[in-house]
């Protein structure tokens, strides 16, 4: 199982998120599910970027700073 952290543009945002799964193509899906859940009406997605992957083990994580 893999992590994953991604960086959606819609609207002139950077929308961070981070997903846990077995590959690179579900983790895709997944984002747009997240999404999907967050907002009551989804935004026009500029685009998909996956930022970082790593293998999940203990101590595993990110740093999401205001950039």
């Amino acid at each position: 199982m893999n992590l994953y952290r991604f960086e959606v543009t819609a609207d002139k945002e950077v929308i961070h998120v981070i997903i846990a799964a077995e590959n690179d193509e579900a983790a895709f899906e997944m984002v747009d599910a997240e999404l999907e859940k967050h907002y009551l009406r989804l935004p026009v997605i500029d685009d998909i970027s996956l930022y970082e992957k790593k293998k999940i083990r203990k101590g595993a994580g990110f740093v999401l700073s205001g950039q």
